[in-house]
C-alpha cells in the first residue's frame, strides 16, 4: 500500500492522535513503526499551520499537566502516548517546512511558540478584561503554557529552538512580559530570570510594578493552586535577584557590578513600597495585604535555591540598614518626645514582621553590633531604630545582656570623647528597653541608677564628665517626658558633695518643667512604674494603697523592711508622712493575732518611722472602730441611706458644738460616703464638665429634694448653734468643709443649686429669720468654695451666658414687687453681714471671695429705695461720715441674729458700717447707673413698696442726685446732663428685651405695667432742664439737645445694623428700636426735634437733622410704607410750628422750611397731606394760640388748596385753577382723594383724563407720581393681603397706564438710577419696596390687554426698562425675597398673581424674548446694549444672547 493510497483511505476528520492511538495497543514491529512514520510525515505534510499542529500535538498528554506543574514522574508509556514521540514528529515538520521556506528552523520554531504564547496569555486578558484584572493565569491556561514549555523543552534539546531569539521577540513592541510566563520560562529553563537581568535594559521599569501588582492580588476563593503559584512566583524571583545582586565576588567584572546594582534597585523599591505600606496601614486598616505578603519572601528557604547563605545574609543586612534609615525625618528631641509611642505592643504589624524576618538568621548580639554601626554612620528614622530594639528584645530573650553590652560600649565611648550623639543614642535605646517592661529588659530608674548612682559611675572620673552629664540632662528637659525628670530627681546621679550646686541647679530646673507639665513628684509611688509600660498613670491616694500592700508583702516574705521604705522615710519624707503613712494607718477593726501588716507597723514603730501621735491616734481609732463594729448596727449598708445620713448629719451638728476638728473631717467624710450611695452621680454626664446646665422650670424629684432639704436644714441648725458661740469670724472652718464635701459629687451640686434657686425665687416670703441666716451663709461659703468650679447656665436662659453660681442664684432674687423686695432686702442682709463678718480677719482679696458682688449690688438698690433715711447719709470714699458712722464688728453680727431685730434695723445698720462701702470702690462691687435703671424698669407700680410721689422723689434722687456726680468709673455721669440723658434713652430702649427676660423668669408678672412712664418722666424733666438752661454737661457752651437727639436714635441704629445687606433678624431689630424711639420721641416735647440757630443777629430754624432722620429711619418703619403716622406727623410739625416762634417772622420761616421740606422730604410732604383733613383743624388752633390771629403760612395754606382742588376734580365739579404746588403734592392730593371715594375708579378715571399729559409737562408729572402712589400701594396689597385687595388699585394703575403709556416718563419710576425729576420717590417708600418695583413692573404690565402692551412695547426706552427690571427680578428670586403670591380664585389669567413665583418669571421672560425680537436695534444705543448684555450675562445668557443677535447692529463682511 503506497502512502498517497493509506492517505486517502483515512477520513478528513480523523486526527493525528487517533492515527497513533490506533497503533498503541499491539507491539509494534519495526517495519510497521516505518510506514506508521511515513504515513505520520504524509499526513503532517497536509498541515499547512504549525500552530493548529503545535494545539493538537498539546491535547496528546492531557494526563500528563498535573505530573508536570507538581514535578511527578510520567505515567509509563502504556497509558499514555510518548511525548517524545510527538516532539520529534513536531521537529520533522518544523525541518521540513523551514527548507521549503529557505529560513533556520529556529525561526520559525520562535515563531510558532510566540504564537501559540500569544494565544493562551491573549485570551487570558480578554478574559480579565470582562472581570477584573489577573496578575496569574487560570489553572486551565496554566496548563496549557505548561504543555507548551515542555515541548518547547524538547525542540531545544533537539536544537530547533533558539532562546535568546524567542526573548528578544517576546519584547518586541515594548510587550510587557507577565511574572508567571517569566517564572515558567526560567522553571523550564528555556532561559532563566538571571538571562532576562543581563539582557534586557528596561527590565526595571515593568519588573518592579507587576512586583507590586502580583504582591497587591488577591487570587479568587478556592483557587489554592493559584496562591502557590503566587508564593512560587515571587521566591523565584527573590532567590534570582538575591542571587544576582549579593553573591560575594572577589574582583567583579564591570558588567556583574551592573546586574548587582540593577538587583538592589529592584529590591529598594520594593522595600520601601512596602516601609510606605507601613505608613499608610498606621491609618488605613485594609492596608498592607500585599505588603504581608512581600514580607513572607524574606525567608532562610531561600538558601541554597538560588542564593548561597552568604548572599542571603548580605541581603538581609543590607535591607535592615536600608530600613533603619528609610526617610530620617524625625530628629533626636522628636524620638524623645515621642518614644513612647513606638513599643512593640503600638508599632505597626507589618515593621514588626519585617524586624522579625530581617533578624531571624542572625544572632542578638551580632545585631545589635550592626544597629550600632549604622548609628554611628547613617542618619536613622529614629521610629524604625526603636521599633526594632523593641522587636529585637520581644523575640530574642538572649538580647537583654546584648543590650547592656552595647550600652556600656557607648556610655564608655561618649565619656571618653564627651560625644553626645553616643550619649543620646544609649538614653535613647535604654529608654526603649525599659518601655517594654521589666519582663524585658530592667526599668529605666534601675538602669539610671546602675549607671549613674555610684562613685563608680561612668560620670564620676572627672569633673568635667559630671558637667557633661548635667548639661546633658538640662538640655533634655524641654523634651523630656515626666517620667524620666521624675527619675532623675528621686534618683539623682551620685555628685561629690563639693559640686553639688551644680545638681540643685538640674533638680530646679526639672521641678520647674514637672511643674508646667502639672505633674508632682512628691505624690509619686514608691514602687510606681515610670517605665511609661503600664498604660494610665495610677492616682496618688491609690498609688498609695499599692505602695502599702508592696510594702507589707515583701516584708512578709522577707521579715525586712524594704530599702525602698526606709529611703522614702529620710528622702521623701512629704510623700511618707502624708500619702504612704495615711494609706498604711486606715482605721480598721485589728485582728486578735496580729497579721503581717500589724507586724510592719510594729516594726516600722520601732524604728522611729511612725510619729507617736499618729501612731496613738490610730490604735484609738481602731478601737473605735472596733466599738462601733459592735454596737453601731444602724449604720449597716443593709440600713436606709436616707435614715443613716440623717443620723450622721445630727452627729455632725453635736462635732459642731463640741468643735472637735479631728472628728468633723471623719464624721464629713462618712456624710460624702451616704451622699455617693445616695447621688451615684452620672460620671458620663460630668466629668470634665465647665458648665451645669440648671432647668429652673423642671421639678427635682421627692428624693432629691428630701434629702437637700435636709443637708439644709442641718446646716441652718449648725450655723445657729456655732453662731450662739462665736461670731463667724471666730468659728472653726466647719462651714467650708461642709460644702466642700457637697462639692465632689457634681449630680448632688446640681439637685442643691436647682433647691436653692427655687427657695430664693418661690418661696423667700415663707423662710424664717433662721432659715434666711443658715441658707445666706450656705450660699457665701458656696460661692466661696466654688470660684474655680464650673459655670452655671440657666435653662431657659435669663442670663445671656454661664455664670458663677453667686450670680445664678441672684437671678432668682426679683425686685419686682413689694414682697420680692422684702425677700430679698433680708436675705441679701444676712449674706453681706455675714461675708463682712467672716472674712474680717482675712487678707483683703480673700474676704471679698465671702461677699457676692451680686448680693451686695441689690442692697445698693434696696436699701436707699426701702429707707428714706438712707438717702440722707453723707457718705464720702471711706463711708459714711460723722454721727452715721459704724465701725463695730460684733454690733453688726448681734444685729444679724438678735431675734428682736428687724430687717430694716439690721439694714441700717449695715449701710452705715465703714466695710460696706468702702466695698465700693472696687469695679465687680460698684451698681453702675445702667445697672440701676434696668432694676427699675422691671418694678410693678402697682405693687410698688412705694406710693407715685415716693417713688417720684426716689428716682429723682437716684438720677439727679446720686448717679449724676458720680464719676464716670464708679458708674455714674461725671455731671454729664447728656451723658445721664443717654443712659435714659438707652435704658428705656431696651427695656423690651428685658421685659421678655422677665417673662421667662417669672410667668406672674403683673399686666398693669412697669416703672417705664415713671422713667420718661424722669427723661421729660431732664430734656427740660437741658433746654432751659442751654447748658452741657461741661458748661462750656450750649447744649444742642436736637443734635444729641438724632446723634442718638442714629448710633442705636447703625449698632443695630451689622453690614450693608441686612438679614432678617436685623430688620426685626431695627424696626423694634424705630417703634421704641417713636414712642419716646412722642414723649418729648415738639419743639426739641427743630433746631434754632441765631447768625448774624436773626434767628432762623434748621430742620436738617429732622429732614435727615425721617429720610434714613422713619422711612423704613412706615407702616404701610411710604405713609408716616398721624401722630408722628403731627408732632413733627407742631415743633416747626412751635420753633417758628422764636424767629422774628414766623409765619416766613414757616413758608421757607416747608419749601426745604418739600424738596428734601417728600415723605413728610406726602404725609402731611394725607393726614390734613384730620390735623389742619389741630395746627391752626396751635397757630392761633402762637401768633394772635395771624393766617396761617402760604405753605401750609397750599395743602388746603390742593385738597379742594383734587375733591373737585374727583366730583366733576367746575375745576378750579391748578394750585401752584410740586407734581408730588398735587399727586398726593388726588392719591388721597381716590382714596377718599373707597378706591373707586368710575368717576375718578374721567377726572383722570382731564389731566392729559400733552397739556403740559406739570400734568404729565402729576400723572407719573400718581402712578407711583398706586404701585406702591398695590406692593403693599401683595405683602399684606390681609389689610387690603389689590383689585381696585390695580384698576387705577391701568387707567394710568392707558394715558401715560405714549410717554417715556412712566418709565422712569422703575429704574432707581435714571429717574430724574421722580428722583424723590426713592425717598417716599421704604428700601424694600423700593427693591420689589421690577416685581410690580412686571406682575401689572402683563396683566394689561394686547392693545395697551403693544403701545407700551413702542414707548422709547421701553426696552432698556424691561431688561432692567428683569434683571432685578431675577435677583429678587436668587435671593428669595420674591413676595408671596395672592389672588382671588376667580382670576385665571396665566399671569395671575396666584401663580408660583417661578412661573412668574417664566411668563416674564417669554414676554420680554417677544420683546427683543419685535424691536428696532436702533431702540437702545451701543453703550445701553453693552451694559444690558453684561448684566445678563451671568444671569440668563439666553437673553443676552437674544439682545446681541437681534440688537446688535448689521455688519456687512463682503
Amino acid at each position: 500500500m503506497s502512502v498517497s493510497a493509506s492517505c486517502e483511505s483515512v477520513p478528513q476528520e480523523k486526527t493525528l492522535s487517533s492515527l497513533l492511538a490506533s497503533h498503541v495497543v499491539t507491539r509494534q514491529k519495526k517495519e510497521d513503526g516505518q510506514r506508521l512514520q511515513e504515513a505520520a510525515i504524509q499526513l503532517l505534510e497536509q498541515q499547512q499551520n504549525l500552530c493548529s499542529l503545535l494545539r493538537e500535538v498539546e491535547s496528546l498528554d492531557p494526563c500528563n499537566i498535573s505530573c508536570i506543574q507538581n514535578g511527578e514522574q510520567k505515567p509509563p508509556a502504556s497509558e499514555s502516548i510518548s511525548s517524545d514521540i510527538a516532539g520529534s514528529l513536531l521537529v520533522c515538520e518544523l525541518r521540513h517546512q523551514a527548507t521549503q521556506l529557505g529560513v533556520p528552523v529556529a525561526v520559525l520554531s520562535v515563531k510558532m511558540m510566540l504564537e501559540r504564547l500569544m494565544e493562551i496569555t491573549g485570551s487570558e486578558e480578554q478574559e480579565e478584561g470582562e472581570d477584573k484584572r489577573r496578575e496569574l493565569l487560570t489553572s486551565s491556561r496554566r496548563a496549557q503554557l505548561c504543555v507548551l514549555l515542555e515541548f518547547s523543552k524538547e525542540l531545544l534539546s533537539q536544537g530547533a529552538l533558539c532562546p535568546k531569539l524567542l526573548w528578544q521577540e517576546y519584547r518586541r513592541n515594548q510587550r510587557l512580559p507577565k511574572l508567571e510566563v517569566v517564572y515558567h520560562l526560567h522553571f523550564y529553563n528555556i532561559f532563566t530570570l538571571k538571562y532576562i537581568l543581563e539582557s534586557d535594559e528596561g527590565l526595571r521599569f515593568w519588573l518592579v510594578p507587576q512586583l507590586k501588582a502580583l504582591c497587591s492580588w488577591t487570587p479568587p476563593q478556592g483557587e489554592e493552586e493559584t496562591k502557590q503559584v503566587q508564593q512560587k512566583v515571587l521566591s523565584m524571583v527573590v532567590g534570582v535577584l538575591v542571587g544576582s545582586g549579593f553573591e560575594p565576588s572577589h574582583e567583579p567584572a564591570v558588567p556583574d557590578r551592573r546586574i548587582s546594582l540593577l538587583c538592589c534597585s529592584v529590591l529598594d523599591e520594593m522595600l520601601f513600597w512596602l516601609l510606605d505600606t507601613v505608613d499608610k496601614s498606621l491609618t488605613l486598616q485594609s492596608a498592607g495585604a500585599g505588603a504581608k505578603l512581600w514580607i513572607q519572601i524574606f525567608d532562610a528557604s531561600l538558601c541554597g535555591v538560588s542564593a548561597s547563605t552568604e548572599a542571603l545574609q548580605r541581603f538581609f543586612t543590607y535591607s535592615l540598614t536600608q530600613t533603619l534609615t528609610y526617610k530620617p525625618r524625625l530628629t533626636v528631641s522628636d524620638a524623645i518626645t515621642l518614644q513612647n509611642e513606638w513599643t512593640f505592643a503600638k508599632s505597626s504589624w507589618l515593621l514588626t514582621s519585617l524586624f522579625r524576618k530581617l533578624a531571624l538568621i542572625f544572632s542578638a548580639e551580632l545585631l545589635l553590633r550592626h544597629l550600632q554601626q549604622v548609628l554611628e554612620s547613617h542618619e536613622v528614622n529614629w521610629k524604625h531604630v526603636l521599633c526594632f530594639l523593641s522587636t529585637l528584645l520581644v523575640y530574642n530573650p538572649c538580647a537583654q545582656p546584648s543590650l547592656r553590652e552595647l550600652l556600656s560600649r557607648l556610655l564608655s565611648s561618649a565619656f571618653e570623647g564627651y560625644d553626645l550623639e553616643s550619649m543620646i543614642t544609649a538614653f535613647l535605646l535604654a529608654r526603649q528597653g525599659a518601655l517594654e517592661g521589666t519582663g524585658i529588659f530592667s526599668s529605666y530608674s534601675d538602669w539610671f541608677k546602675m549607671s549613674f548612682g555610684g562613685g563608680s559611675g561612668y560620670h564620676a572620673t572627672s569633673k568635667k564628665s559630671l558637667v557633661f552629664l548635667l548639661k546633658f540632662l538640662s538640655d533634655l528637659v524641654p523634651f523630656e517626658p515626666p517620667q524620666y525628670l521624675k527619675v532623675h530627681i528621686l534618683h539623682p546621679p551620685y555628685i561629690p558633695p563639693k559640686h553639688h550646686s551644680l545638681l540643685m541647679e538640674y533638680i530646679s530646673l526639672a521641678k520647674t518643667r514637672l511643674a508646667d507639665l502639672k505633674e508632682s513628684v512628691e505624690h509619686m509611688g514608691l514602687y510606681e512604674d515610670i517605665s511609661g509600660a503600664s498604660g494610665a498613670p495610677v492616682q496618688p491616694h491609690c498609688q498609695a494603697a499599692q505602695d502599702v500592700d508592696k510594702a507589707v508583702s515583701l516584708f512578709k516574705s522577707t521579715g525586712r523592711i524594704s530599702a525602698t521604705v526606709m529611703e522614702a522615710s529620710i528622702f521623701r519624707r512629704p510623700y511618707f508622712l502624708t500619702r504612704f503613712l495615711p494609706a498604711l494607718l486606715m482605721p480598721r477593726v485589728l485582728p486578735v493575732k496580729a497579721d503581717a501588716q500589724m507586724t510592719f507597723i510594729e516594726a516600722l514603730k520601732k524604728a522611729d518611722k511612725i510619729p507617736a501621735a499618729q501612731y496613738s491616734s490610730y490604735m484609738e481609732s481602731c478601737q473605735r472602730q472596733r466599738q462601733q463594729d459592735r454596737s453601731a448596727v444602724r449604720l449597716d449598708t443593709s440600713d436606709d441611706p436616707l435614715e443613716v445620713l440623717k443620723v450622721q448629719l445630727e452627729e455632725f451638728t453635736a462635732l459642731v458644738v463640741d468643735g472637735d476638728d479631728g472628728e468633723m473631717l471623719a464624721q464629713l467624710s462618712r456624710i460624702s460616703q451616704a451622699l455617693n450611695v445616695i447621688f451615684p452621680g452620672r460620671p458620663e454626664e460630668f466629668i470634665g464638665q465647665t458648665v451645669i446646665k440648671l432647668h429652673i422650670d423642671t421639678l427635682s424629684s421627692e428624693l432629691n429634694v428630701k434629702v437637700i432639704n435636709m443637708i439644709l436644714r442641718n446646716f441652718c441648725q449648725c450655723m445657729l448653734d456655732a453662731s450662739r458661740a462665736n461670731p463667724p469670724n471666730k468659728q472653726s472652718l466647719w462651714a467650708s468643709r461642709f460644702v466642700s464635701v457637697l462639692l465632689g459629687n457634681t449630680y448632688l451640686l446640681s439637685n442643691l443649686i436647682h433647691r436653692l434657686w427655687d427657695l430664693f425665687h418661690n418661696q423667700g416670703s415663707s423662710l424664717s429669720a433662721a432659715h434666711l441666716l443658715g441658707l445666706a451663709a450656705f450660699v457665701v461659703h458656696l460661692n466661696a468654695s466654688m470660684s474655680h468650679s464650673p459655670l452655671i447656665q440657666l435653662v431657659p436662659p435669663i442670663l445671656p451666658k454661664p455664670v458663677p453660681v453667686g450670680e445664678a442664684l441672684s437671678s432668682a432674687l426679683v425686685c419686682s414687687t413689694h414682697t420680692n423686695m422684702l425677700s430679698c432686702v433680708r436675705l441679701c442682709v444676712a449674706a453681706v453681714c455675714y461675708g463682712i463678718c467672716r472674712g474680717d480677719s482675712l487678707p483683703q482679696q480673700q474676704q471679698q471671695d465671702y461677699i457676692l458682688s451680686s448680693f451686695y449690688k441689690k442692697l445698693l438698690y434696696l436699701i436707699p429705695r426701702l429707707l428714706p433715711e438712707a438717702r440722707r447719709t453723707p457718705i464720702t470714699a471711706d463711708g459714711p461720715v460723722g454721727e452715721y458712722q459704724e465701725t463695730n464688728l460684733p454690733g453688726l453680727w448681734s444685729s444679724v441674729t438678735d431675734t428682736n431685730s428687724t430687717w430694716r434695723r439690721t439694714a441700717w445698720y449695715l449701710w452705715r458700717h465703714t466695710a460696706f462701702h468702702q466695698l465700693e470702690r472696687i469695679p465687680q462691687f460698684q451698681l453702675l447707673f445702667s445697672e440701676w435703671l434696668a432694676i427699675e424698669l422691671r418694678v410693678q407700680r402697682s405693687q410698688d413698696a412705694l406710693s407715685d410721689p415716693e417713688r417720684q422723689e426716689y428716682q429723682q434722687w437716684a438720677c439727679f442726685e446720686l448717679y449724676c456726680s458720680r464719676p464716670e468709673e464708679q458708674g455714674g455721669c461725671g455731671g454729664d446732663m447728656k451723658s445721664l440723658c443717654s443712659h435714659l434713652l438707652n435704658a428705656i430702649m431696651d427695656q423690651q428685651s428685658s421685659d421678655q427676660s422677665l417673662e421667662k423668669l417669672d410667668h406672674r408678672v403683673s399686666d398693669t405695667g412697669t416703672c417705664l412712664p415713671d422713667i420718661l418722666s424722669r427723661l421729660q424733666e431732664l430734656v427740660y432742664e437741658m433746654e432751659a438752661t442751654n447748658l452741657s454737661g461741661s458748661c462750656s457752651g450750649r447744649a444742642d439737645v436736637c443734635d444729641f437727639l438724632f446723634e442718638f436714635v442714629s448710633r442705636r441704629c447703625s449698632s443695630t445694623v451689622s453690614s450693608v445687606s441686612l438679614s432678617v433678624s436685623s430688620e426685626l431689630r431695627l424696626q423694634h428700636s424705630l417703634n421704641t424711639w417713636n414712642r419716646v420721641l412722642l414723649a418729648l416735647p415738639a419743639v426739641l426735634f427743630v433746631k434754632v440757630k441765631a447768625e448774624g443777629g436773626s434767628t432762623t430754624l434748621d430742620c436738617n437733622k429732622l429732614i435727615e432722620h425721617v429720610n434714613q429711619h422713619q422711612r423704613k418703619v412706615c407702616s404701610p410704607a411710604g405713609l408716616l403716622s398721624c401722630h408722628i406727623t403731627a408732632h413733627f410739625l407742631r415743633g416747626v410750628l412751635c420753633a417758628s416762634v422764636c424767629c422774628g417772622y414766623p409765619r416766613e420761616e414757616v413758608n421757607k422750611v416747608w419749601s426745604e421740606i418739600s424738596l428734601h422730604c417728600p415723605l413728610l410732604l406726602t404725609s402731611t397731606l394725607h393726614w390734613w383733613e384730620c390735623l389742619s383743624p389741630v395746627l391752626l388752633s396751635l397757630w392761633s394760640r402762637l401768633c394772635d390771629g395771624e393766617p396761617l403760612s402760604e405753605q401750609l395754606q397750599l395743602l388746603t388748596d390742593c385738597q379742594h382742588w383734587a375733591y373737585s376734580l374727583d366730583n366733576s365739579l367746575p375745576s378750579p385753577p391748578v394750585p401752584p404746588a410740586p407734581a408730588l403734592l398735587l399727586a398726593s392730593s388726588l392719591h388721597r382723594a381716590w382714596r377718599g371715594r373707597g378706591g373707586d375708579n368710575q368717576g375718578f378715571s374721567a377726572a383722570l383724563k382731564m389731566l392729559r399729559p400733552e397739556r403740559g409737562t406739570l400734568y404729565q408729572q402729576v400723572l407719573v407720581f400718581l402712578l407711583f402712589l398706586c404701585v406702591n400701594d398695590y406692593l403693599s396689597a401683595l405683602l399684606y393681603p390681609q389689610e387690603k385687595s389689590n383689585q381696585k388699585t390695580r384698576s387705577l394703575c391701568t387707567v394710568l397706564l392707558s394715558v401715560l403709556v405714549d410717554s417715556a416718563d412712566w418709565l422712569l419710576i422703575f429704574k432707581s438710577n435714571e429717574q430724574g425729576v421722580y428722583q424723590s420717590v426713592t425717598m417716599v417708600t421704604s428700601d424694600e419696596y423700593t427693591q420689589l418695583l421690577p416685581w410690580a413692573f412686571y406682575s401689572l404690565l402683563l396683566q394689561q390687554s394686547a392693545e395697551l402692551l403693544q403701545r407700551a412695547v413702542h414707548c422709547p426706552g421701553f426696552l432698556h426698562t424691561a431688561v432692567l427690571c428683569y434683571i432685578g427680578l431675577l435677583q429678587l428670586f436668587l435671593e428669595g425675597r420674591t413676595p408671596t403670591p395672592t389672588a382671588e380664585p376667580s382670576e385665571k389669567q396665566v399671569t395671575d398673581p396666584q401663580l408660583e413665583p417661578f412661573q412668574i418669571l417664566s411668563e416674564t421672560k417669554k414676554f420680554l424674548l417677544r420683546v427683543i425680537s419685535q424691536t428696532s436695534p436702533i431702540a437702545l444705543s451701543s453703550s445701553q446694549l453693552r451694559q444690558l448684555e453684561s448684566e445678563c450675562a451671568d444671569l440668563d445668557p439666553e437673553v443676552a444672547a437674544a439682545l446681541s443677535v437681534h440688537l446688535s447692529p448689521e455688519m456687512d463682511f463682503l
